[in-house]
């Protein structure tokens, strides 16, 4: 693929990472059109809104945040990030009080929240995009005049220059078999960590500290709950009264050793287990849970090596958190890094990491019965 031109790029995922590559080759020039299964951007910087009946019977609308907690950043590239979005009023930085008990939060107990939702961040990165929504790509083939991408019974009518995969691996590894076997084997075994997500409306206690009630937030040492949040105690989030707006996480391993169960089982016990933290029984006005097959990477790294996949001679790249390390930053890296290859060439015609030379014997093994349960994910 030449960089000299602009190019008509295709971006299938409106997660972090593909937005962020997204905005980098738009701000370079190039045509770019995005892709994504959902209804809107965001991925993981997630979103619901859902109507209830009050006690009364009147009709209710709520938001809660029900994906990534919070942004945080390690590496310097990724801090500026942060600074400039909050200048220009994406980001706002958020201190939440912990009650006694609770494991730290980190980062000097700071999070960065987009407003007025988590959506917001990718909405703003995709500006200058062109954007397509409830299209779930279903293959990619490749002829002289390019990429085309085929998916419900359709495919659009441009042709592409290059493609750009920021899927959870599981999804990209079905798209990549034909074009790149061994970026398919490798993506078809990366570990990714699920989660159980419980959101509702509750009744509003009377907030007395020392009924552990005055907080925002807690990460509960042990027991089914990884995070517990008052979602109408972050920046930008209407809080009604007499209302309280709850967001739990569960544990990568309860959520892993519970994947299947019925959402209504999972919704018992992670309610059961709302009311052991809070120390009191919730009153739920309405309670529903969401299953994230692919929440977070197995691997902790955030960091240069690896952080993307770019094949230049059939310019095919691939980026995601799975590559770039776990989190909101390391998605958000390798979608960077992937832009920078794709504009460069650095990466070279092969495009391959080194690691997968070695790497290619303990995949086969693995591929041919993994390869099927990757198909029924990505469905």
């Amino acid at each position: 693929m030449s960089t000299s031109r602009a190019q008509n790029i295709a971006v299938i995922g409106a997660g972090i990472a593909g937005a962020a590559c997204a905005r980098a080759l738009t701000l370079a020039g190039h045509s770019v059109n995005v892709f994504d299964k959902s209804r809107g951007p965001g991925g993981r910087l997630a979103t619901r809104r859902f109507e209830w009946l009050d006690p009364q019977g009147q009709a209710c609308t709520t938001r809660l945040d029900h994906g990534a907690v919070g942004i945080t950043a390690r590496s310097a590239l990724f801090q500026n990030f942060i600074d400039q979005a909050r200048q220009a009023g994406w980001l706002v930085e958020w201190v939440p009080t912990l009650p006694a008990g609770s494991l730290p939060l980190g980062a000097g107990g700071r999070l960065h929240v987009p407003v007025p939702d988590m959506p917001a961040l990718c909405r703003h990165l995709l500006e200058g995009s062109t954007t397509t929504w409830s299209f779930a790509v279903d293959s990619l083939h490749r002829s002289t005049l390019g990429w085309q991408l085929h998916g419900m019974g359709a495919r659009p009518s441009a042709a592409f220059d290059a493609v750009v995969l920021a899927l959870p691996p599981a999804q990209s590894a079905p798209l990549l078999y034909q074009h790149r076997s061994d970026w398919a084997r490798h993506a078809t075994v990366a570990p990714m960590q699920p989660c159980w997500t419980l959101m509702g409306v509750a009744r509003a206690p009377a907030e007395n500290p020392e009924s552990g009630l005055g907080w925002d937030l807690a990460r509960p040492p042990s027991g089914p709950l990884d995070w517990v949040l008052r979602n109408d105690a972050r920046p930008g989030r209407a809080r009604v009264p007499g209302q309280a707006h709850w967001v739990a996480h569960a544990r990568a391993g309860w959520s892993r050793r519970h994947l299947e169960q019925p959402a209504e089982w999972v919704r018992q016990q992670m309610q059961a287990a709302m009311a052991e933290t809070l120390g009191r029984d919730v009153d739920w006005h309405h309670c529903v849970v969401h299953r994230w097959r692919f929440a977070l990477p197995q691997a902790h790294r955030v960091g240069p090596s690896e952080s993307c996949w770019w094949d230049a001679a059939q310019g095919l790249g691939v980026c995601g958190d799975f590559l770039g390390g776990a989190g909101v930053e390391g998605a958000w890296l390798s979608g960077q890094s992937l832009s920078a290859a794709l504009l460069s060439r650095a990466s070279g015609a092969a495009g391959a990491p080194t690691a997968f030379a070695r790497r290619e014997t303990a995949y086969e093994a693995a591929y041919e019965t993994e390869h099927r349960a990757a198909r029924r994910l990505a469905a």
